[in-house]
């Protein structure tokens, strides 16, 4: 039965979780998402509940990825949360330099404009508007993939900080504000989700900070009656990435559940799944990730050596970036 617009609202679990396990949840979610949709990148609708008929699947691998092996998505993201806590602030230079190094690697996979911008030549602050000044596209969802681990770092500093913060990382990549606006939105969700609160009761206040050009196709997408069969653009654009991501998160009932809804949808799915497992880990805590999807997952990361991250150093980034690693909650991750 497909829930009405007015039973599509999310309550906030209440299972427990305290704000380290949020924090927790929404960096490995957004990883988790990473790899379970990463072999189903570019499939038709409905590919993934064809092969998983319950909705919860497991880590297939396929498509030139290993089984629970993350995309370029986490990869960045991962590279973000260090150069933040590496530098204690927003250091807009070293994490272009990071991407730059990274894409120097030879990763598996790297976004057409990611790419461009990267390997450019020009400066970290001319290389994304130059960019668009000559392509006049770049709201691709290349943004919106990797921001999960900065909206965890920025969360305590408040709406319009945490925003302000997601506009500026967007923007190292995507000259266009529409993507600029569309990562600020998932900032603040998440900060929203981390405190306790019901991300998509907090849609509303949150476009009223989203920029006046830009305000009201962001609000067409992100309302409540919203289907990702409304998109106008490809899921790899910005717009029907977070919309879809919120409208998984409104019409389930769990992690698990989210993720495979994002998945079936088809398409960018690593990406739309990232998004949804960043907000999905947010709410329900690290405790609805299943241990079946966490232990096979890892991170290796291209341009760094032979370096792979696994769960447990997923955990250990995300208690260092909200600030709690000296939590006395121990979890066995291996």
């Amino acid at each position: 039965m497909t829930p009405s617009p007015e039973d599509r609202v999310l309550r906030p679990d209440r299972s427990g979780a305290d704000r380290g396990a949020r924090a927790v949840g929404a960096v490995v979610g957004s990883a988790v998402g990473d790899a379970l949709g990463a072999p189903f990148e570019f499939g038709l609708p409905g590919v993934y509940s064809a092969r998983f008929p319950d909705g919860v699947g497991a880590m297939c691998g396929g498509g030139g990825w290993d089984p629970g092996e993350a995309t370029d998505d986490t990869q960045m993201a991962v590279l973000v949360g260090e150069s933040l806590l590496e530098n204690g602030d927003l250091d807009l230079p070293d994490i272009f330099g990071r991407f730059r190094r990274w894409a120097a690697g030879e990763p598996k996979d790297i976004g057409l404009q990611t790419e461009d911008v990267l390997t450019s030549g020009a400066p970290w602050d001319l290389a994304a508007a130059l960019h668009f000044q000559v392509n006049g596209r770049a709201a691709g969802n290349g943004s919106l993939m990797r921001a999960t681990t900065s909206a965890v770092y920025f969360a305590r500093s408040g709406r319009t900080a945490t925003m302000d913060a997601a506009r500026r990382i967007a923007a190292l990549t995507h000259g266009d504000r529409a993507a600029w606006e569309g990562t600020a939105v998932f900032h603040e969700l998440v900060r929203v989700a981390l405190e306790g609160g019901d991300p998509l009761a907090a849609v509303e206040d949150t476009l009223a900070l989203v920029h006046t050009g830009h305000r009201a196709r962001w609000a067409a997408v992100l309302a409540p009656d919203w289907h990702p069969d409304d998109a106008t653009e490809f899921n790899g654009a910005v717009w029907p990435c977070l919309g879809t991501a919120l409208w998984a998160l409104r019409t389930t009932d769990c992690f698990e559940r989210a993720l495979g809804a994002g998945v079936d949808v088809g398409g960018d799915t690593d990406t739309v799944a990232a998004v949804t497992g960043g907000l999905a880990g947010a709410v329900y805590g690290i405790d609805a990730v299943p241990e079946r999807w966490t232990h096979p997952l890892h991170v290796p990361l291209p341009g760094y050596g032979a370096r792979v991250l696994r769960t447990a150093d997923l955990v250990s980034l995300a208690r260092r970036l909200d600030g709690t690693a000296g939590s006395d909650r121990q979890e066995n991750y291996t």
